[in-house]
C-alpha cells in the first residue's frame, strides 16, 4: 500500500460510510423529524440558543472537536506502525466515533440543549448525573489549563502565528456583524476573510512577535495570562459575535489545508517509511489498549461529546442537519488524522534534519523521530513528525518552506484556541447546571461561571513553575477523555432503550471503550503505584470508581422494562 492508496481509500470509504451507516442512523434509529422543533428555536436568546445554517454550525463543531487532537495522537500512536493507527482510524470513526458524536447531538437536542451530563438525571438517576458532571468538570477543568499552555508554547515555535490569529478576532467578528445584522451573504464574508487571513498569514511570516519575559514571568507566561482573559471574554459573548464566525472561517482555513495536503500527497507520492507493525518500540506502554486511548480525536473522544450536547445542540436549526454535523464532523477529523498519519510515515520521508545538521531520509528519518517512547515526549517532539512530514510534501507544491511553516503553525494554533474557548463555554455551562440544581442561583451567572472556569483552570496552570501546573494530571486525561466517550455511549444506550429501538449499534462500541478505558486506568494505576505518584495514584482510583458505580447504576436501569423520564 501506498500514500495515495491511503488517501484515496479513505476518503471513498467516508463518503460510503457518511451515505450509507450515517444516513441510516439518523433516519432508522434516532427517527430525526423536521417537523419536531429545536431548542435552538424554542429557548433562543441569541446568545447561546440561536437556529444557524448547517454548513456554519459544520464549521463551529467540526474545529471545537479537531483541536490539536487529531494530529497529537496519530502522530505519537504511529510508533507502533501505520497499519493499527489507519485501522483505528477508519473503522473507529465510522463505527464508534461518528456514531457516538451524533448520538450526542441528538440526545442533547431531544432534552433542550441540556449537557450529556445533565441529561443522565431523567435517564438514569440524580447520583449518576453528579458523577458524570464531576468528570466533565475535571476533564475540562484540565483541558483549559493545558491548552492556554500548548498555545502559548506554539506562539513560541511559530512566532509568525501570532499576527494572523489575533487579527482573525476582528476579521471574524466583522463577519458575524455583517451577517447576523446586516443580513449579508455568509459565503462572500468568509471568502473575503480567508483572503485577508492569508495575507495576514504572510505578514506575520516576515513580522513574527515574540513575547519578553516581563514582570517576573517568562514569555509563555505572558502569553497565558493574556489567553485566559480572552478565553473569559469569548465565552461570555453571543455565539454569532465570534465563535460561529471565527469557527467557519477555521474550518474553511482546514479545509484549504486538507486540499493542500492531499495534493500534496498525488503530486509529492512519499514512499511509506514507517514499519506496518511495530509491536514493542522502547519503552512505550502496550498497544493494546493504549492505541485507542492515544488516538482519541481521529477516532472516538469523549470531548466530542460535550461540545456536541454542550454548544452544537443549541444552534441546530432542523433535527435532520445532525446527521451532517454529528456524524459528517466525525468523518472530516478522521480524514485529518490520515493525512497527519501519512505525513508522520511517509512526509517525514522526504527529509529532517538530524543531529549536527546532517539531513536524514527514508527510514532513517522516521527513526529518528520514533527510535523510542522516550524520543516523542513534549509538546515540540510530537509536533514536529507531522510539520516536517507537511511542509515537506507541501513543498512540492512550489510553496517555500517559511511559508508553509508558518501556515502550518497558524493552522495548530486556530485549532487549539477553538478548543480552550470552547471547552471554557462549556465549563460554564456545567457550572450554571450545578449552582441552579443545587440552588445556588448567584453562580449560576454566566459571568460568574465562566470567571470560576477560568479562574480555577488558571490557578492549575499556575500551581506549578512555568505555567506548568496541569501537566502533573495530564497523564490521567486520556484515560479520562476515553471513559467519557464510554460513559456517554451509555447514556445515549439507556436514551434508546427509553425509545425502544435497537441497542446494538451504539452498545457495542459503549462496551468496548468502556472495557478499553478500564484496561488503561488499571494499568495506568498499576504505573503511578510502583513510581509512587500518590497525587495520580488517589486521582486515578477514584475516577476509576466512578466509572465502575456509574456503570453498575445504568445497568440497573437497562434492565427495566420500561425506562421512564
Amino acid at each position: 500500500m501506498n500514500s495515495i492508496a491511503i488517501v484515496a481509500l479513505t476518503f471513498i470509504l467516508y463518503i460510503i460510510a457518511y451515505n450509507l451507516y450515517g444516513k441510516f442512523l439518523g433516519k432508522k434509529l434516532f427517527k430525526l423529524n423536521n417537523e419536531n422543533t429545536t431548542p435552538a428555536h424554542y429557548l433562543r436568546d441569541d446568545i447561546d440558543y440561536i437556529p444557524t445554517k448547517k454548513e456554519i454550525l459544520f464549521g463551529h463543531h467540526f474545529t471545537s472537536i479537531a483541536g490539536l487532537g487529531p494530529i497529537v495522537g496519530p502522530t505519537i500512536a504511529v510508533i507502533w506502525g501505520f497499519i493499527p493507527a489507519m485501522l483505528w482510524v477508519i473503522l473507529g470513526s465510522i463505527f464508534m466515533g461518528a456514531i457516538h458524536d451524533l448520538g450526542s447531538v441528538v440526545v442533547s437536542m431531544r432534552n433542550k440543549g441540556n449537557s450529556i451530563g445533565e441529561i443522565t438525571t431523567r435517564l438514569i438517576n440524580r447520583r449518576t448525573r453528579l458523577l458524570f458532571l464531576l468528570i466533565i468538570f475535571f476533564e475540562l477543568w484540565m483541558v483549559i489549563a493545558v491548552f492556554a499552555l500548548i498555545i502559548a508554547i506554539l506562539f513560541t515555535m511559530y512566532p509568525g502565528s501570532v499576527w494572523p490569529v489575533w487579527l482573525q478576532i476582528p476579521i471574524s467578528m466583522g463577519v458575524g456583524f455583517y451577517v447576523y445584522k446586516k443580513n449579508g451573504n455568509i459565503y462572500i464574508a468568509s471568502l473575503i476573510a480567508i483572503i485577508l487571513m492569508y495575507i495576514t498569514i504572510y505578514f506575520g511570516t516576515y513580522y513574527p512577535v515574540k513575547m519578553p519575559s516581563m514582570f517576573g514571568l517568562s514569555g509563555t507566561e505572558v502569553w497565558m495570562i493574556i489567553l485566559f482573559i480572552y478565553c473569559f471574554i469569548a465565552s461570555v459573548l453571543p455565539v454569532w459575535v465570534l465563535l460561529q464566525p471565527r469557527d467557519f472561517i477555521n474550518a474553511l482555513q482546514l479545509i484549504l489545508i486538507l486540499v493542500l495536503m492531499a495534493l500534496a500527497v498525488f503530486v509529492a507520492h512519499p514512499k511509506i517509511v514507517a514499519p506496518a507493525l511495530r509491536l514493542h518500540p522502547q519503552g512505550a506502554p502496550p498497544m493494546f489498549p493504549f492505541l485507542f486511548i492515544i488516538i482519541a480525536c481521529g477516532a472516538i473522544s469523549g470531548f466530542h461529546s460535550l461540545v456536541a450536547s454542550g454548544t452544537t445542540s443549541k444552534q441546530i436549526e432542523k433535527e435532520s442537519d445532525a446527521v451532517f454535523i454529528g456524524y459528517g464532523g466525525m468523518l472530516a477529523e478522521g480524514f485529518l488524522a490520515m493525512l497527519v498519519i501519512v505525513a508522520c510515515i511517509a512526509g517525514i520521508g522526504l527529509g529532517t534534519h538530524g543531529a549536527n545538521g546532517i539531513v536524514l531520509t527514508g527510514k532513517e528519518a522516521y527513526m529518528h523521530h520514533y527510535l523510542s517512547w522516550t524520543a516523542i515526549k513534549g509538546l515540540g517532539a510530537k509536533l514536529a513528525a507531522f510539520v516536517t512530514g507537511a511542509v515537506n510534501m507541501i513543498e512540492k507544491l512550489g510553496i517555500p518552506k517559511n511559508l508553509s511553516a508558518t501556515i502550518l503553525g497558524v493552522f495548530l494554533v486556530s485549532f487549539a484556541n477553538t478548543t480552550l474557548d470552547t471547552a471554557s463555554r462549556i465549563q460554564r455551562y456545567v457550572i450554571s447546571e450545578l449552582a441552579l440544581d443545587y440552588k445556588v442561583k448567584a453562580l449560576s451567572n454566566k459571568y460568574i461561571a465562566t470567571f470560576i472556569a477560568v479562574a480555577t483552570a488558571a490557578l492549575l496552570a499556575f500551581s506549578n513553575k512555568g505555567g506548568k501546573g496541569a501537566l502533573i494530571l495530564w497523564p490521567l486525561f486520556g484515560s479520562v477523555n476515553q471513559l467519557l466517550a464510554g460513559l456517554a455511549l451509555l447514556v445515549i444506550t439507556v436514551y434508546l432503550k427509553k425509545k425502544k429501538a435497537p441497542l446494538i449499534y451504539v452498545a457495542t462500541p459503549m462496551v468496548f471503550m468502556i472495557l478499553m478505558t478500564g484496561f488503561a486506568m488499571v494499568y495506568n494505576i498499576l504505573d503511578f503505584f510502583k513510581k509512587h505518584n500518590i497525587l495520580l495514584l488517589l486521582i486515578g482510583i477514584s475516577v476509576f470508581i466512578l466509572e465502575i458505580w456509574m456503570v453498575i447504576e445504568a445497568l440497573f436501569v437497562l434492565k427495566k422494562k420500561e425506562i421512564t423520564g
